[in-house]
């Protein structure tokens, strides 16, 4: 009788350990894959709307607004290279991806890092001078030198990012299973069969050169347009408040995760390959989905725009 009991207790445990790996497995896959999925596909479409009611509406056709619609740009090159990768490694399974789309992904992810850091010093810079010389700031930012001088932060970030697959194809590979959920620098780099750390030293510092330059720069930026800030009287104030508002928050939404990992890794905090993937999706997907919906709600132009067009719509529709 005790023998049975004894058994009893044992099949049941083991059930029960069963039952709960299963559970955590499934949870898993189902939270994080459908999550990843529907924030791709609310990211992408309302950046996409950002893009095509500047380009629709030509009264926005203006510096501010220019820099809006290259921001989204960047946003959906940042979302658009990795996320489908992880939806498919952690929805249908798939986990196998070709070298040389592998190393397309990896410039693209990383192209769209510098140049958020490159637009959003950019915009810090317009509302810089939209709030110092409000007079002149027509005739300093034109549409023309928007146009140039974002061609050129694109030409110049991709200078930078040449370094990575530069430096990776000549490598031999020794592993075929990337760690991460995407094709990154780190993931394709610790699949080679060369000491990575060198590599990671100069990446390291090119990132922090990019990193603390430009917030750097958006940090000065925001010092002088508090000073005159001071000077103004306070609708002034409430005005330009509501305007360096939503700068704000994308900035703090993208640099808020790549300092935590600086941090983190600073003080010897090991992350597990979990907790440094979740951080990464974070840093990924959160600015890409906050950034259209800061813009469309707290820009008056955008938010009467895609209301115009929707109108238009509706009504050309009911005429039909």
């Amino acid at each position: 009788h005790i023998k049975l009991q004894l058994r009893h207790c044992k099949f049941s445990l083991l059930i029960m350990s069963l039952q709960n790996a299963s559970i955590k497995v499934s949870e898993f896959v189902i939270t994080v894959g459908v999550f990843i999925l529907i924030v791709f596909i609310v990211a992408v479409l309302a950046n996409t709307l950002n893009i095509f009611i500047i380009i629709y509406d030509k009264k926005l056709h203006k510096p501010m607004y220019l820099l809006i619609c290259n921001l989204a740009v960047v946003d959906l090159l940042s979302t658009s290279s990795v996320s489908p990768t992880m939806i498919g490694v952690l929805v249908t399974g798939v986990k196998s991806i070709s070298y040389v789309p592998c190393l397309i992904q990896m410039f693209t992810f990383h192209l769209g890092q510098v140049m958020e850091t490159f637009a959003l010093s950019v915009m810090a810079l317009d509302r810089l001078i939209a709030v110092s010389c409000p007079f002149q700031y027509h005739s300093y930012l034109t549409n023309p030198r928007i146009v140039v001088l974002t061609y050129i932060l694109w030409i110049v970030a991709c200078a930078f990012v040449s370094f990575y697959p530069a430096s990776v194809i000549p490598l031999r590979h020794c592993y075929s299973v990337l760690k991460y959920n995407f094709c990154s620098y780190a993931a394709v780099l610790r699949a080679t069969c060369v000491d990575p750390n060198y590599y990671f030293n100069i990446v390291a510092t090119i990132i922090f050169f990019l990193s603390f330059s430009t917030f750097s720069f958006i940090c000065l930026s925001y010092f002088g347009i508090i000073y005159f800030v001071k000077l103004s009287s306070n609708n002034d104030r409430m005005k330009i408040g509501s305007t360096c508002l939503s700068h704000l928050i994308v900035v703090t939404c993208y640099y808020v995760p790549i300092f935590v990992i600086a941090l983190l890794t600073r003080l010897g905090v090991v992350l597990t390959l979990e907790e440094r993937n979740g951080l990464n999706i974070g840093s990924i997907l959160i600015p890409s989905l906050v950034n259209p919906f800061v813009y469309c709600l707290r820009t008056k132009e955008i938010k009467n725009g895609i209301i115009n067009m929707f109108t238009k719509v509706a009504t050309s529709s009911g005429k039909v």
